[in-house]
């Protein structure tokens, strides 16, 4: 059985908060951000009570390894996740940061989530059962769920930061962030999305879509937050694949299906996951990170 501690509310007194997301808190060193990630987990737009053991040191150091395989197709703002190398005041906690944070430039965020899909699963397959079309995107008639498609698919979304993101059109997210860097954000997400594919696809491991975010730093794109992790990706085996039906996945997909399943109605407070299903999730998390990167998690 797997250890079953959480770090779900960090405490660093003394380092001025930034932002708190579902995930990760955000810590102002002025020009720089500590981002720390937590074990919490969201589904249905509701953080639960209890956490995933291992899952922020998984999403943090799964991130950390994409970071350095993507160095070539776009800059990213990671500066260390070595606590040595941080401030003083944050190696003090040390003990609490180890593995799950890291200390990046301080970007201006573009607000639009950049969706990259490969294959059509989740939301996608739904609307194109009903419309034949993927956020808009006319695709060609009688794909099957799960299906590979001709080619990857941008699919941008604002970024709400309560509530549900928006998909919206490409034309739409011209208005938002000019058409120039809008094309720019295109080319660079589904070149991105491109390369990790086919790097994880040699590890067994098929990337149905994933997000994106990025920043604009020292006149430049650069590729933020987190990356190709069970929580911004859909992760199937490769091995198991049959497309027409939903495939095993390594992402949270396991926990909507169980809060699905006791018929909760998604309005806070979420219910409390039983310990079968921490342990499940859990173990996911550790094989897409021991199947991608080659090793078992440092912790």
């Amino acid at each position: 059985m797997l250890n079953t501690e959480c770090l779900i509310n960090p405490e660093l007194h003394g380092i001025q908060p930034f932002s708190k997301g579902k995930v990760r808190d955000i810590y102002d060193l002025g020009d720089r951000l500590l981002i720390v990630t937590s074990d919490r987990i969201s589904a249905f737009d509701s953080v639960l009570p209890n956490g995933i053991p291992y899952k922020g040191k998984v999403l943090n150091q799964l991130s950390l390894y994409w970071f350095s395989q993507l160095t070539d197709v776009c800059r990213n703002h990671l500066i260390t996740a070595e606590i040595n190398d941080m401030p003083k005041n944050i190696q003090e906690y040390g003990s609490i940061l180890a593995g799950r944070s890291m200390l990046t430039h301080k970007v201006k965020m573009f607000p639009i989530e950049c969706v990259v899909r490969g294959y059509l699963a989740g939301s996608a397959w739904k609307e194109y059962k009903e419309a034949g079309t993927v956020c808009g995107i006319s695709l060609k008639p009688g794909l099957k769920e799960s299906d590979k498609l001709p080619d990857p698919i941008f699919t941008p979304s604002t970024k709400a930061v309560t509530g549900h993101d928006e998909n919206i059109s490409f034309e739409k997210m011209t208005e938002i962030v000019s058409k120039s860097i809008s094309e720019k954000l295109r080319d660079i997400s589904i070149q991105l999305y491109t390369t990790a594919c086919q790097k994880a696809l040699s590890k067994g491991i098929i990337i149905s879509d994933t997000k994106f975010e990025f920043g604009w730093f020292d006149n430049d794109i650069i590729l933020a937050d987190e990356v190709l992790t069970p929580d911004s990706s859909r992760f199937w085996l490769s091995s198991s694949y049959k497309p027409g039906k939903s495939q095993a996945s390594f992402d949270k997909q396991f926990v909507r299906d169980y809060l699905e399943s006791v018929k909760w109605d998604k309005k806070p407070p979420a219910p409390k996951l039983p310990n079968d299903i921490v342990q499940k999730t859990a173990q996911k998390y550790l094989d897409a990170y021991r199947m991608l990167t080659g090793k078992d998690l440092t912790v």
